[in-house]
This record gives C-alpha cells, sequence and structure tokens, in this order.
C-alpha cells in the first residue's frame, strides 16, 4: 500500500504532468498565435449564443456546455444559454443544431459515440455528420481503462491473457450496454489480442460496475476519472489505460500497449460543433475561444476534478479526426457483427 509521501508526490507531479500536456497541445495546434479576425468577432458579438447539450444535466457534456457558454459570455458580451435537450439518445439535440444557422451562435456539446459510433451502429441514424454539421474543436477527453475484480485473482494483463488463451470463454467482461464505447473497446481488444471473453451488456455503468465491485463479473473497461477511487481503494485492479500515453491522473497505470497489445486505443471525448455552413473564420474563432476560455486555470481545476484533459484542435484536423475514427468503429462493428438493441 502506497504511504502517504508517495501519494502527495503523485499528485504533485500528475499536476505537473497535467497542466504540461495542456501547454503541449495548444502549442502543437498554433491556436494560440491565431489572430481574431474583427469581423468575425463583431459577427459573434451581435446576439446571443445557444449551447445545446443533448443530454440531462450533471456529467462531462453539461460542465463542457456551461464553462463554454459562461466563458463566450464574458468574451462577447451576449447571453449564453445552455439548452438540456435529451431524447432519441442524443438525436434530439442533434437535430436541433443541424437545422440552426449557420453563424455561430448554435452550437453543438456531444459526446464521440453520437459522432463515430451511432452513424455505423443505429440502421436508421438519421444525420450525416459529415454533410449535416460542421466540425470546430476537440475539447476534452478522459480515458479509459481495463479493470479487474480482486475476486478473479487476475492481477497483470499478461495473466488475464494466459488464461483467456488457456481457457477460451472462461471470462466475461461487463460494459454498460450494446454499441456503447466502452463495449466496442472490450471487441477490439478481443480482437487485437485473438481472445474469446463473453460481453455482458448492462443498462448504465452503475450496474456494471456493481457487478464488477461484487465480483459477479471478472472484467470491464471503464471511464478512468470515475473508475480511479475503486482503484486506489483495491477494490478494482488496474490493467492498463486505453490511450497513446498515461493519464495524467493515474500515472502510475502504464497503457495496454506499453505491455503489448497495441492498438487498442479508447477515449472518451467530447467535440463541439456548428450547423453545416457555417462559415470556416467563424469555425476558426470558435475554437481559439474554447480552447483560450478552457485553459483558464479555474477552469482546468474544474475540468480536472472530472479527470478530463484538454485536446486543442483546428476545425481541419477535428474534422480528419472524426473520419479516420468513425472508419476505424465502422470496421470493428462489422467484423465482429454487432448490432444495435
Amino acid at each position: 500500500m502506497r504511504d502517504a509521501k508517495k501519494r502527495v508526490g503523485q499528485g504533485h507531479w500528475g499536476r505537473r504532468l497535467w497542466l504540461g500536456g495542456v501547454l503541449l497541445a495548444w502549442a502543437t495546434v498554433g491556436l494560440a498565435q491565431a489572430q481574431p479576425d474583427p469581423a468575425v468577432v463583431k459577427q459573434l458579438r451581435q446576439e446571443r449564443f445557444a449551447i445545446i447539450s443533448p443530454f440531462p444535466p450533471g456529467g462531462p457534456v453539461d460542465t463542457l456546455s456551461r464553462l463554454l457558454a459562461d466563458g463566450l459570455a464574458q468574451r462577447y458580451d451576449q447571453a449564453a444559454v445552455v439548452e438540456n435537450l435529451p431524447g432519441a439518445a442524443g438525436n434530439l439535440g442533434m437535430d436541433k443544431v443541424r437545422r440552426g444557422k449557420p453563424d455561430g451562435h448554435t452550437l453543438l456539446v456531444v459526446p464521440a459515440g453520437n459522432l463515430t459510433i451511432n452513424p455505423t451502429l443505429m440502421p436508421n441514424f438519421p444525420f450525416n455528420v459529415e454533410r449535416d454539421f460542421t466540425p470546430v474543436t476537440m475539447l476534452a477527453k478522459a480515458p479509459n481503462v481495463l479493470v479487474v475484480s480482486p475476486q478473479s485473482k487476475i492481477t497483470s494483463l499478461s495473466e488475464l491473457l494466459a488464461r483467456a488463451k488457456r481457457q477460451p470463454d472462461s471470462l466475461s467482461y461487463a460494459s454498460p450496454g450494446v454499441g456503447s464505447g466502452l463495449h466496442l473497446a472490450g471487441e477490439l481488444f478481443k480482437s487485437q489480442t485473438q481472445t474469446e471473453i463473453l460481453h455482458v451488456p448492462y443498462k448504465g455503468t452503475g450496474p456494471a460496475l456493481n457487478d464488477m465491485l461484487a465480483g459477479v463479473v471478472p472484467m470491464m473497461f471503464s471511464n478512468l476519472p470515475a473508475t480511479l477511487p475503486f482503484i486506489r481503494s483495491g477494490k478494482l485492479v488496474a490493467l492498463g489505460v486505453t490511450d497513446t500515453t498515461r493519464s495524467p491522473v493515474a500515472a502510475d497505470i502504464p497503457t495496454l500497449a506499453e505491455q503489448g497489445v497495441a492498438g487498442v486505443i479508447v477515449t472518451s471525448w467530447y467535440g463541439l460543433l456548428a450547423p453545416a455552413g457555417t462559415p470556416a473564420a467563424l469555425a476558426e474563432q470558435l475554437a481559439l475561444d474554447a480552447h483560450e476560455i478552457l485553459s483558464q486555470p479555474a477552469v482546468l481545476e474544474k475540468l480536472q476534478a472530472q479527470g478530463l484533459q484538454l485536446t486543442p484542435m483546428r476545425p481541419g484536423e477535428f474534422a480528419a479526426h472524426m473520419r479516420k475514427e468513425t472508419a476505424d468503429w465502422a470496421r470493428v462493428i462489422r467484423a465482429r457483427r454487432i448490432t444495435a438493441d
């Protein structure tokens, strides 16, 4: 068990890694050097902003929407309201933005799955994301982690893989539901490791985690910030994070790639979009605004509390990222023959 000094040290270095990662990402995309266009700024000051959150209040989408609304209101001296429009798995809110005026004042904050998984998973998905929306930027991301229950007696990734190959179909993994990003993380893991592990879908993260904690299901891919308290208390065992680098909030947990399992890169990220036809200059300005707002020290503290990391991207970079991830998930969904509930 870690002593108090080590925990304090990890917290100190975790914060330094967090801030360093933010600054490095900021520098790589050149947003900090972008100069506002006076004509664009004038246009954005003409009327109020509506930030559409297609889910109920609470959670990362709502948090990011409200932080963004507060920042835009201050920057442009205009009202900025958050409209929570839950329904149809997020499609209700997305439809309102699709039908909005492309003038930079109607914006959508939405999780990755609605943009890169649902178009393939849902046979009657009502949008063409590339045609119906203008990508602005990725706002933030949270890593996911592979965890096992102590009752499983598994203590490392190598042990898990050895058991899965020695006893095919002897292991199962929980997920919040069919087609969720965490379900697809499990299917991608199985594909990359050539193992067969039974999928056990639940109706939400809460019930899945409860059965994990009770030892009913031995393993799960879960959101790291939500799972970290259980990892630190010893109620769950972390085997690896599903990102390209270790997480600033848990730098002691290695990535799966470090341990020989490459290609399982699955993060929970949140994007900012506008209606199709929004001029490129407006999208560029809004991307700059978003990351200047979210990089304020007081705002960063709130994001860190939810385990979120800033992910600055210019509109073109964000569009390319969505296209690639959509194609990647389409291959997994079709190869594993996954269908929506």
